[in-house]
């Protein structure tokens, strides 16, 4: 299987050390005078779908939202976008919709519900699902929307919020490959990168091994560094003296000062992670592939969620740690 990848320089970059590389609003420019513009329709405009629908609006693009969250439509008008009172509508006047939604169930009510795409999206019309499912479902619906001659593409993210706003998201995409080439441009106005992985489903894999890496990371940070501290070193030096070696990563420097300085605000909810791998175990007990780390990540989550830790950022994995060590990870008083 071919994997191509399609990249923008990324802007956490040190400029310094490449040059040449403009700034975002720059780029966001740039991004504007090559894509072609077009009518798109946008449903979902939570944390994710708001900013990226309005980096579509900036670059031109005509867009056609719905939210059952009326302010969230109404600041989309304030910037440009039209509103719309249905899936149906937004279907009935746009050609390619894009839905950025909670889960699975909720993909399938926007798009086959009562008032949803279907009822109003005419033959040709193309659906690129950016929400994080189970790639099973992304399957079944995508197989239901082809009997009604509607094409499907999964394309979830990952990035996070501020990425998000700056358009520099990671976007993983399964479906059929001349889709893929003719929406790319669109879906580079939201991205940093945009990886074309396969059949419809396989971007909903990637993003779920995803989801699977950044949970055993952030694990695996929030151990070592409860472990230093029960040990009496600093884990405040000890993350300054690993994170340049090996055991660095980019979880490591996004997750560990979160840790270290009890800043838990959320920029990706246990909640939502506890959703991604429940979806990833499903998705892999089906196909009977052994994922034991997903497992015992899963139960850790629980029981953060238990102790109602749900809403917190998933570095609060490291309170798993100081609950059973009986141990606070912070830094030494100086």
């Amino acid at each position: 299987m071919s994997i191509e990848i399609h990249k923008f320089p990324r802007y956490n970059e040190d400029v310094t050390e490449r040059k040449g590389i403009p700034d975002q609003a720059e780029t966001l420019k740039n991004k504007k005078s090559e894509v072609i513009e077009m009518k798109v329709g946008f449903i979902g405009l939570g944390i994710m779908g708001r900013p990226m629908s309005k980096n579509l609006v900036k670059a031109g693009h005509q867009l056609v939202v719905f939210d059952f969250n009326k302010e969230a439509v109404a600041d989309l008008v304030s910037c440009g976008a039209e509103a719309a009172e249905s899936g149906k509508e937004v279907a009935e006047k746009c050609d390619v919709i894009i839905t950025m939604v909670p889960n699975s169930p909720h993909v399938r009510a926007a798009l086959l519900g009562e008032g949803g795409v279907c009822e109003g999206a005419k033959e040709g019309t193309v659906v690129i699902d950016m929400s994080s499912i189970d790639p099973v479902e992304s399957k079944k619906i995508g197989a239901e929307l082809a009997a009604k001659g509607i094409e499907m593409m999964d394309a979830p993210v990952s990035g996070g919020e501020p990425k998000a706003i700056d358009g520099t998201l990671s976007v993983m995409v399964g479906g059929k490959k001349e889709l893929f080439d003719k929406y790319y441009d669109l879906l580079m106005v939201m991205a940093g990168s945009v990886v074309y992985v396969g059949e419809l489903g396989s971007g909903n894999v990637a993003k779920l091994a995803n989801q699977i890496v950044v949970a055993c990371n952030i694990a695996a940070v929030g151990e070592a560094l409860s472990f230093a501290k029960k040990a009496g070193t600093d884990p405040e030096l000890v993350y300054q003296a690993i994170r340049g070696g090996l055991a660095g990563s980019t979880v490591m420097d996004a997750k560990a000062p979160m840790m270290l300085s009890r800043n838990f605000k959320p920029g990706f909810r246990i909640e939502l992670h506890i959703k991604d791998l429940n979806n990833a175990l499903n998705a892999a007990h089906a196909i009977s592939a052994p994922v034991p780390l997903t497992g015992q990540l899963m139960e850790m989550m629980q029981c953060l969620k238990a102790d109602g830790y749900d809403k917190e950022d998933h570095s609060s994995l490291v309170k798993y740690y100081e609950k059973i060590g009986n141990v606070v990870v912070e830094p030494d008083k100086k």
